[in-house]
């Protein structure tokens, strides 16, 4: 979790400069000798609840001696535990020497460790691998037992920024779906300069009326001016229009206004803890991808073996979930730059899906809430041949009207849901039964990127 970049410069500690005396504060008239004596009595969540007293009890709380105790008494004078949590640039920083450390270093060594600590605890309870999605199944139980929550920036074309707190948030079966809403806080539409997205994991300690401190990890830093130009309206109703900016990203403004109502994030559960917390408040977490083995006697290297996991869904409930396996693509059937993975055929009548709801999305900001028609959220799930996740996504989608081919099966109505990124792309053909007032999955066909296939596999189709 932590980076090295964001290890305290080292030098020689000075003693913090005194406030000015006031007859009427008798703590600031003792030495800061007798008030580092008494602060040594405290533990570490009394020791960060004083530090937000004033500003020279903010630099005494800060005094390296005191927090080398605390981490001493924590992790023991062998380093035990921390030997067994720490990476090597915590050890490396551990063995420095109290005179030679910034103001502050061995705070933030504490808690840092204290982060890292937990971190890997739980890591290890994120549960056995789900054997259909290739995604570990406690990944929601982690996130709320580490006090993760997520944070919205939003800054406007003057410079000025607005954090705001998360206002509703729900864990589906492979995504997240979080809201803010806008209320009176935000820039209108247009003046939107950038989006950020931070993780912010909170460390639980006993202060009673402070905000726990919290790491915070970049996940999402967009261009407005860049976005806005693209967006893409994907639905209204009576009050609100949807634009996705970009996969995932969904902002709500009230229709014939550029106010905004709320903005939306859906995030994949591939690597969302490690995306969480694991980044730093400027730089996002990077994944290193594990290159599969070479197999140079196979000549379709990479083109077969998928498995396919899906879920469409909306606010509220599932609408469909299923797992299809041994999907694969010719090498004579490349074309325009993308394999085919072809999952749901139309001419095959036992693979068609009912869904078991209707395509719509609602929504709630403040006291109004409605449902946008003909949009849902989709997430996709598609593992290579050794179940690993190869190709992840989840973002809004729309249903809109289709060609009707002719069709001796389904005589009513039917839809197409499109879903384009630089990796890859869906397609899913829907059909309206009239008698069962419902929509049936009649096709569905995944198209990856030829150049994420050769990236990945090391091949050059």
């Amino acid at each position: 979790m932590a980076s090295k970049g964001a290890a305290p410069r080292l030098r020689t500690a000075r003693a913090p400069k005194r406030a000015d005396k006031s007859p009427h504060n008798f703590m600031e008239r003792l030495p800061c000798e007798i008030l580092i004596k008494i602060l040594s009595s405290l533990d570490a969540s009394a020791l960060f609840s004083i530090s937000h007293v004033s500003k020279l009890f903010y630099q005494l709380a800060n005094d390296n001696a005191l927090w080398n105790k605390i981490y001493t008494a924590e992790f023991g004078k062998n380093g035990k535990c921390r030997h067994r949590c720490m990476d090597k640039l915590l050890l490396k920083m551990t063995s420095v020497e109290l005179r030679d450390c910034a103001a502050g270093h061995w705070k933030w060594l504490f808690f840092t460790t204290v982060g890292v600590c937990e971190l890997n605890k739980w890591k290890r309870n994120l549960g056995l691998i789900r054997q259909y999605t290739g995604l570990p199944s406690r990944t929601e139980w982690a996130l709320r037992n580490l006090h993760v929550t997520w944070e919205l920036t939003v800054s406007d074309k003057s410079g000025q920024e607005n954090t705001l707190e998360l206002s509703r948030s729900q864990f589906c079966e492979t995504s997240a779906y979080m809201c803010w809403g806008g209320g009176d806080c935000l820039p209108n539409y247009q003046h939107i300069s950038t989006l950020q997205l931070h993780g912010v994991r909170r460390i639980n300690l006993i202060c009673p009326g402070l905000k726990s401190p919290g790491w915070r990890s970049l996940m999402a830093k967009l261009d407005m001016q860049t976005l806005t130009e693209s967006a893409e309206v994907i639905g209204q109703d009576q009050l609100v229009e949807l634009k996705l900016l970009h996969p995932g990203v969904v902002i709500g403004t009230w229709r014939d206004q550029s106010s905004i109502a709320f903005i939306m994030f859906t995030l994949h559960f591939h690597k969302l803890l490690e995306r969480s917390i694991q980044g730093s408040s400027v730089c996002p977490y990077l994944e290193l991808m594990a290159k599969p083995p070479s197999d140079d006697a196979d000549p379709e290297y990479g083109l077969h073996g998928y498995q396919l996991h899906i879920v469409l869904h909306n606010t509220v409930c599932s609408l469909m979930s299923g797992s299809f396996s041994e999907l694969f693509c010719l090498r004579s059937q490349i074309s325009d730059a993308h394999i085919e993975l072809t999952a749901i055929s139309r001419t095959n009548l036992s693979q068609h899906t009912p869904l078991t709801g209707s395509i719509t999305l609602p929504w709630r900001c403040e006291v109004l809430k409605s449902a946008v028609e003909n949009c849902c959220i989709m997430s996709v799930t598609l593992l290579d041949e050794f179940r690993k996740p190869f190709w992840c996504v989840s973002s809004p989608v729309f249903m809109e009207p289709g060609n009707a081919a002719v069709s001796y099966d389904y005589d009513g109505e039917h839809f197409l849901i499109h879903y384009r990124d630089s990796d890859g792309r869906v397609k899913i053909e829907l059909a309206w039964v009239k008698e069962q007032e419902q929509y049936v999955v009649i096709g569905l066909v995944v198209y990856v990127s030829v150049s994420k296939v050769n990236e990945h596999f090391g091949r050059d189709y």
